[in-house]
């Protein structure tokens, strides 16, 4: 076995979600080369990159960045953090950076900064949709220049390419925009020269920290120690430990393909890989490759608004009621547009009848004792979304089913006010592949000295 090694600690699934300070220390005492973390997600939907806001409260980011920024000035090793505020673009990094500025006064800390933005202009892309180098993801359809100048905001998911610029240029702090998930544990490895396959493969298992283990938890912390033709992971609590299952478990999490595990400039080519366990609770990782592919593509995401959305959660337990549901929810469904037109958006979440899949329910004929109706209404105006939302809540707690024995009221409201406004929403208007020819000048850097 090699004895070069390169040494990753991962604290937590997502910055902001927590982690025990004993699992963290006493991963610290191993003597990490870096500390990175993982702070965003498409999962959470297209609001937070259309709203610039932080899907993790600032309180935890900040409990959970002061940990490990002390840890890391005092150790000397790199912190990188990876999808800055959830969606990584300008307004995330910006809000992120209050933070480390704020906790680097308070805690007397002083650091080497490179902030590298994710967003992408929109002339940039128009250009490349019109060079033809703009292609979907399987299953976003074809897009136009409408679909681009519709976009409030498009970030690009950066490779280890800007990271490694931001290393080379002595930076310790590194706070990426939107980026490969494995990105910020694997970037210092790659410009040590270490076996890109396993460097980002380790990266991929590394960025969920404790879930890849058993039990999984995202609120754990675990080390990766990355040698020349392996890699192994460790638990760093004594509840959890990894093993070939779990580890080949989480490697195949949210992939179509097992064996071909796409990313920018590349994919990752499972066909060889081996899984082992290891005493001790550790799993060891070998035979991982790394294909590249050109011209090299980035992923962008980008979202529009989508109009102002009200919604009215009410609870049915009427038998009668709840036979009937389908019919009488599409009966006030065309009895409100035919009302108000078509310029709003009318759904129905009934929970308790496929209301977590839809359509896509294979357990259509599974009754229930009682449900929970979630009535949402999305309309260009919020005024006019809080208007039909009243509307449809009032006629279907007094609709006259057949068989109807009440007429108290067909709806139960675990609230009131019994309608709440939620706000501008938004939807996802880009999710493709953008080929560059650079993949560093597409994310601008600019270093600081913290405190200025």
């Amino acid at each position: 076995m090699s004895k070069k090694v390169f040494k990753v600690l991962s604290p937590t699934a997502i910055l902001g979600y927590g982690f025990p300070e004993k699992s963290f220390f006493r991963g610290m005492e191993k003597s990490p080369h870096l500390i990175a973390v993982d702070a965003g997600s498409t999962d959470p939907g297209p609001y937070y990159l259309g709203a610039g806001k932080s899907f993790t409260s600032r309180q935890a980011v900040k409990r959970d960045l002061t940990i490990i920024l002390k840890a890391a000035v005092k150790s000397s090793i790199p912190c990188i953090i990876g999808s800055a505020g959830g969606s990584g673009a300008r307004p995330h990094i910006d809000w992120t950076e209050e933070i480390l500025r704020e906790i680097a006064a308070e805690e007397s800390l002083s650091f080497r900064m490179a902030l590298i933005y994710a967003d992408v202009a929109k002339e940039t892309v128009l250009d490349a949709l019109h060079q033809g180098r703009v292609q979907p993801l399987y299953p976003a359809p074809e897009i136009s220049a409408d679909d681009v100048n519709q976009s409030v905001r498009i970030v690009a998911q950066m490779g280890a390419e800007p990271v490694v610029r931001a290393l080379m240029e002595d930076c310790q702090v590194v706070l990426c925009g939107r980026c490969y998930d494995p990105v910020p544990f694997a970037a210092p490895a790659l410009m040590k020269g270490f076996h890109p396959g396993l460097a980002l493969h380790m990266g991929k298992i590394l960025e969920c920290a404790a879930i890849a283990a058993s039990p999984g938890s995202g609120r754990d912390c675990v080390i990766g120690f990355l040698y020349d033709n392996h890699f192994e992971l460790e638990a760093l609590s004594d509840e959890r430990h990894f093993t070939r299952m779990s580890t080949a478990a989480h490697t195949m999490y949210e992939k179509t393909d097992p064996y071909n595990l796409p990313g920018p400039g590349g994919s990752l080519d499972l066909t060889e890989t081996i899984f082992e366990s290891l005493e001790g609770g550790r799993a060891r990782v070998s035979g991982t490759r790394f294909n590249p592919v050109f011209p090299y593509t980035v992923k962008l995401e980008g979202v529009r608004s989508a109009g102002f959305r009200t919604i009215s959660i009410g609870g049915v337990r009427d038998p009668i009621l709840i036979n009937a549901i389908d019919s009488v929810l599409d009966e006030i469904r065309k009895q409100v547009m035919a009302d108000v037109g078509g310029s709003v958006k009318i759904l129905f979440h009934v929970y308790g009848k496929n209301g977590v899949m839809g359509m896509r329910e294979p357990e259509k004929n599974r009754a229930s004792h009682e449900l929970g109706i979630v009535i949402e209404v999305i309309a260009g105006k919020q005024d006019l979304s809080d208007s039909v939302c009243a509307y449809i809540r009032s006629v279907l707690l007094h609709y006259g089913y057949t068989g109807r024995i009440s007429t108290a009221g067909n709806l139960a409201f675990p609230y009131s006010p019994s309608d709440i406004p939620c706000g501008e929403v938004y939807e996802f208007n880009i999710y493709h592949l953008m080929a560059v020819d650079d993949p560093v000048s597409l994310f601008p850097m600019r270093v600081c000295e913290v405190p200025e």
